[in-house]
């Protein structure tokens, strides 16, 4: 009997830290939500700027910088993990003006915050109403991507991982639901909600540089890594088009809305799609897109399972 009753408790005092980061994360996004976007997203900047360097994260993103570009220098390095920083106080700020920051009339191009390569490409989505894959990966702001589909009508299903904390995980699926459509969070069902919208003729979206432990080996900047085939098995079930799409923070607090052309995807000697290699094949275009912003990405994340390696040496 006493069990049960302690039991609850324990688990709520456990739980206790989670719940009140993400109250205070709560608070500090509704405080940044009162003064005008260009402001709050510049004050979070510094913010983050300058707490990051101070979180442990801090020396697991510069492990990761260093062994993805092992001829830069120190300096270099410390810069562009600075830079990252800052893009991910941006990134946490945008959540609350993604209705505001999102101005893009395509009547009226480069007047906005907001410029788009690829319409023609859209378009061709848009009206065509067959399966489709659009991926992309944690560059930029990577959210603007859903906004721009559902704002236009675009009928795509996003799959995303949901944060480690259950609080603010439901705080930011809230944010992202009322701007984005149709969300599916990475479970072990998820597949199948994402088979049966390409069945129905509908697009997803999916983010392709997230840590897979059970992936296709493959590579990332020249080192090891496990690759999710969620993709290849979709296409190889639906024969379904895939697109590469990005966002780029431009400076004065301006993005740039990216859908390529469809990508051709690699086929073994049999005549059937090659998971490995398209897997790779997409490990590739990130890699390209981050080499060129290089600050746009979200180096903290454990891609290359750093962590591991290091308790184990």
């Amino acid at each position: 009997m006493l069990r049960r009753i302690l039991t609850p408790l324990v688990l709520r005092f456990r739980a206790f830290p989670q719940w009140l980061v993400a109250k205070l994360l709560l608070i500090l996004l509704l405080t940044l939500k009162v003064f005008p976007a260009d402001a709050a997203l510049n004050f979070a900047d510094r913010v983050v700027r300058f707490v990051g360097p101070k979180l442990a994260r801090h020396q697991l993103m510069l492990t990761n910088l260093r062994n993805a570009y092992p001829e830069k220098t120190a300096a270099e390095i410390e810069k562009i993990a600075s830079d990252a920083w800052g893009h991910m106080g941006r990134q946490t700020a945008e959540y609350v003006f993604l209705d505001k920051l999102f101005d893009f009339d395509p009547a009226k191009p480069g007047e906005g915050r907001i410029d788009v390569s690829g319409i023609p490409i859209f378009m061709e989505l848009l009206n065509a109403r067959r399966p489709f894959i659009v991926f992309t990966a944690h560059t930029g702001n990577f959210e603007m991507l859903p906004v721009a589909g559902a704002a236009y009508g675009l009928d795509v299903t996003v799959l995303f991982r949901p944060p480690n904390n259950p609080y603010i995980a439901d705080m930011v699926f809230g944010f992202r639901k009322a701007r984005m459509g149709n969300l599916v969070p990475s479970h072990a069902g998820s597949a199948f909600h994402l088979a049966s919208q390409l069945e129905g003729g509908n697009g997803v979206g999916v983010l392709v540089d997230q840590k897979f432990s059970r992936g296709k080996p493959t590579t990332f900047f020249n080192q090891d890594v496990r690759t999710n085939p969620l993709l290849a098995k979709l296409v190889r079930q639906f024969d379904c088009d895939v697109f590469p799409a990005r966002c780029i923070r431009l400076p004065g607090n301006r993005y740039r809305l990216e859908i390529e052309p469809r990508i051709a995807l690699p086929f073994d000697d049999k005549g059937n799609l090659d998971v490995q290699a398209t897997a790779q094949m997409l490990n590739d275009k990130v890699e390209s897109w981050v080499r060129e912003y290089p600050e746009q990405w979200l180096w903290y994340h454990d891609r290359w399972n750093i962590k591991n390696t290091l308790q184990a040496s």
